[in-house]
């Protein structure tokens, strides 16, 4: 019933399950997880997400290179290479991409270049851009406006409402991750009752950002009911009504061409 739109799938810890990932993606469907899209972070994350993806119908997966990767690596990220990577029918999206100043200003230009190329691959392959953004909200959506791209996701967001309308504005969906059950996001959740309710979409983006009341410990997929159900307040929606919602705003997004 609830889709994760967007999961490290090769990064979690697997302790709790004895490094067995199918024993956690099972936790997740007992828990009504019925979907996951599983991220690239690095260009070479592609090997092992397709051979998780062959083993479950329910997990599909993204390529590209995170902004916060070295330069070399974002430099591989042709815009033919990406559009080759994403061919398979299991391949749901390109990302995820875009702009990091928080964590380095050092290859500004190398991520604009490379988040370009993975939206000029988007379009040929017709399939979503799922965008990362951190402390460089104005120059994401100006690339994004730039590039014409109309067809993508920006990932947990955390920014203002001018930002969420302006990619809303572009046709890009808005997916909230476990920031928007903490206590202290009552200006997210403000914002996020201001979205559109056809362009909402829920991730854990696990294992990070886990939500409340699991704040602080190592997130997973079994917990995107939680960001559900944090939305459910916002949008005074039942929490079946607000996983049935996601869910279709998810397949709407995948099935644009």
């Amino acid at each position: 019933m609830f889709t994760d739109t967007h999961c490290h799938l090769t990064l979690l810890d697997l302790t709790p399950y004895g490094g067995d990932l199918d024993l956690a993606l099972e936790q997740a469907r007992e828990a009504g997880v019925s979907r996951f899209m599983s991220i690239s972070v690095d260009l070479d994350d592609h090997i092992q997400l397709a051979a998780i993806a062959a083993r479950h119908a329910d997990v599909g997966y993204s390529v590209g290179v995170h902004p916060c990767e070295d330069p070399a690596t974002m430099a591989r990220a042709t815009t033919d290479y990406l559009v080759e990577l994403a061919q398979p029918e299991k391949v749901w999206a390109l990302g995820e991409t875009g702009l990091d100043y928080f964590h380095s200003t050092d290859f500004i230009q190398e991520q604009k270049e490379c988040f370009a190329r993975h939206i000029h691959a988007s379009q040929t392959v017709k399939k979503p851009v799922v965008v990362h953004t951190r402390a460089a909200k104005q120059d994401t959506v100006d690339i994004i406006r730039a590039e014409k791209s109309t067809h993508g996701i920006l990932h947990c967001f955390t920014e203002d409402w001018e930002t969420a309308k302006a990619v809303l504005d572009c046709g890009y969906y808005i997916s909230f991750s476990g920031i928007v059950s903490f206590k202290n996001a009552q200006d997210l959740r403000d914002v996020a009752k201001q979205v559109p309710l056809d362009r909402v979409l829920i991730e854990t983006d696990s294992p990070y950002l886990a939500p409340m009341p699991y704040r602080g410990k190592s997130n997973e997929p079994k917990y995107v009911p939680y960001v559900a159900k944090a939305l459910s307040d916002v949008y005074d929606k039942s929490l079946e009504e607000m996983a049935l919602i996601t869910k279709q705003n998810f397949e709407n997004l995948l099935n644009l061409k």
